[in-house]
């Protein structure tokens, strides 16, 4: 059974043991990474489970997918075997809303998730068995999460059934171009618009478009660009295709040249620029900190009959705040309300983040409690400012604030606190919320891992950086090439240090200290017996050249401190009859 499957079968087996407050976080438990945020949109809501089912629906299914997999030598093995196995009570087998919820818990598993697709076909040819044919949810979201983990055969193979079963759709093949802009395979995106035609749906200018915006989202702004004007005599230039663009790198990689440059090249093929253009350009000045000109584009658009929106007054707020004019961004705030228009959650975010930012965090919790009083929900944006800036302590305060307002915290909530921390070396406080993610039920991801490995290295704790990589390792994570080189350099320098069981008996950093002592322990005495030898050597000389009843005594001393001058005592009694 592959990790993700099992997963997803572990997460609906415990779910009805646990409270419901904890159902979401069990849900969210296994994301590969804090940033794998879903960017598939579904056509409409995903299903729910039935009322007081629990989804066990789901669970049995998730569960007799789970036993085929691992019995079975071969995918088409497994799907008879599935198909065979005993359907539990309830529904039809072939719930289209049962294959949806499946194949969304399965999407990081395309294997398991390609079998319960088949699987919800062959329901749906079966004569006994016969129920409603996979919705076009189920087929989108089959190919979103094959080209999601780069199995593109798979996708293709969703692509080629769909055909040959009358329902390709427009919105499939626009799936796979954004799996292929998602992994920077640009060519094969655009060969895939091209070929629609062949598989016999339309590549219309929506389509396009959509081609568009995907190459763009994936910061392949100039490769969209030659496209749309490339395409010019197929699909006529618009204002809503240099928006694309414009959004592009206002947005996505805010380059105001870039920006400015296509705002021109807008003029120079005679497109005039709508709402959305104007919209674009305050924002883009605004997050550079141009007041001057996003002033000027607000006057120009209002010049040209365009009215402002509430994300124009959220842009212009912003740079006001950011330059410190606040009773101007005051007013601002003031004239959307004037205006009709009710100030939101960006609104009130467009005040704190630059006032945190300017660490005026008295001004920045004033807003907040204002904004909670008239009963607008902070973001995990507004928390994640606050958090940038507090101390451990007020960060812990807001981390079970932000729960109990159900915002969170999230992987990558941790992740920069932990970030944060170790850059203001403080690797104590960093590993201090590492302990504190278990509270809130999130599972360390590999970025998690590689930011205490990293942040430990630089803070010169190489045994504890050791510890931690070797955990993320047994989790199943993958080994980094440049990690092993630098821990395998270290382990060489230590190899004296070693003991019986290995890498894990590194003796700590405070065998150095005592090593130091030890060595000037060692100089100390050493400098004392040279002194020693020397006062010697002074006595030796002023008992040879001192007057006979000084001698004496000198001698005296001498075989006192030093009895292997017997030889001397002639020489006392000597000088005893003088």
């Amino acid at each position: 059974m592959s990790p993700p499957l099992a997963a997803a079968l572990r997460r609906h087996v415990l779910r009805p043991l646990l409270p419901h407050s904890r159902h979401f976080c069990l849900l969210t438990a296994h994301s590969p990474s804090p940033s794998d945020q879903s960017d598939f949109e579904p056509d409409h809501p995903f299903p729910r489970a039935p009322d007081g089912d629990g989804d066990g629906e789901l669970t049995a299914f998730l569960r007799r997918l789970s036993d085929a997999s691992t019995a079975a030598s071969s995918p088409k093995h497994a799907l008879s075997l599935l198909l065979s196995s005993p359907p539990s009570s309830g529904p039809s087998p072939a719930s289209r809303d049962l294959l949806v919820r499946a194949l969304w818990e399965l999407r990081h598993d395309p294997d398991a998730a390609a079998l319960a697709l088949r699987w919800g076909e062959e329901c749906a040819a079966t004569g006994e068995r016969a129920g409603p044919s996979p919705p076009a949810e189920a087929w989108h979201l089959a190919i979103w999460a094959a080209g999601k983990a780069r199995r593109f055969d798979l996708a293709w193979a969703v692509v080629r059934r769909m055909l040959r079963r009358g329902v390709l759709t427009s919105r499939a093949m626009v799936v796979v171009m954004e799996r292929y802009a998602a992994a920077n395979e640009v060519n094969k995106a655009i060969k895939t618009f091209d070929a629609m035609e062949k598989f016999k749906t339309e590549a219309d200018q929506t389509v396009f478009y959509s081609l568009l915006r995907a190459l763009c989202k994936n910061k392949n702004i100039e490769d969209a660009e030659e496209l749309l004007l490339m395409r010019k005599k197929f699909f006529p230039l618009t204002a809503e295709g240099f928006n694309i663009i414009l959004d592009g790198w206002c947005n996505v990689i805010t380059d105001i040249a870039e920006a400015k440059r296509v705002w021109r090249e807008m003029s120079r093929y005679c497109i005039n620029p709508d709402g959305a253009s104007y919209t674009l350009m305050v924002s883009c000045f605004a997050k550079v900190g141009n007041l001057f000109d996003a002033l000027r584009v607000y006057d120009e658009m209002k010049k040209r009959g365009w009215t402002p929106s509430i994300p124009v007054y959220n842009s212009l707020i912003y740079v006001l705040t950011k330059e410190n004019c606040m009773k101007d961004a005051q007013n601002i705030f003031t004239k959307i309300i004037d205006e009709g228009l009710q100030p939101n959650v960006e609104t009130y975010n467009s005040m704190i983040v630059p006032l945190c930012e300017s660490r005026k965090l008295d001004e920045a919790r004033m807003l907040l409690e204002d904004m909670m009083l008239k009963g607008i929900v902070p973001t995990i944006l507004t928390y994640h400012t606050f958090l940038r800036q507090e101390s451990i302590d007020e960060t812990m305060n807001l981390l079970r604030k932000m729960k109990e307002d159900g915002c969170g915290p999230k992987g990558d909530t941790f992740l920069m606190l932990i970030d944060r921390f170790f850059q203001l070396n403080e690797p104590g406080n960093a590993l201090k919320l590492w302990n504190e993610m278990k509270r809130y039920d999130i599972s360390p991801s590999y970025s998690h891992y590689m930011s205490v490995v990293q942040g430990l290295i630089k803070q010169g704790c190489m045994e504890r950086a050791l510890e931690y990589y070797d955990e993320m390792k047994e989790n199943g994570f993958a080994s980094d090439p440049k990690l092993e080189k630098e821990f395998r350099t270290f382990l060489l320098a230590n190899r004296d240090h070693w003991r019986g069981a290995g890498k894990y008996n590194i003796i700590p950093q405070h065998s150095k200290h005592f090593a130091r002592w030890l060595l000037s322990v060692g100089l100390a005495i050493i400098t004392v017996a040279i002194s020693v030898g020397l006062a010697i050597l002074v006595l030796i000389t002023y008992v040879k050249t001192a007057t006979p009843q000084m001698s004496i005594i000198k001698l005296k001393v001498l075989h006192v401190m030093n009895p292997a001058y017997q030889h001397d005592n002639d020489l006392i009694k000597k000088y005893a009859l003088l």
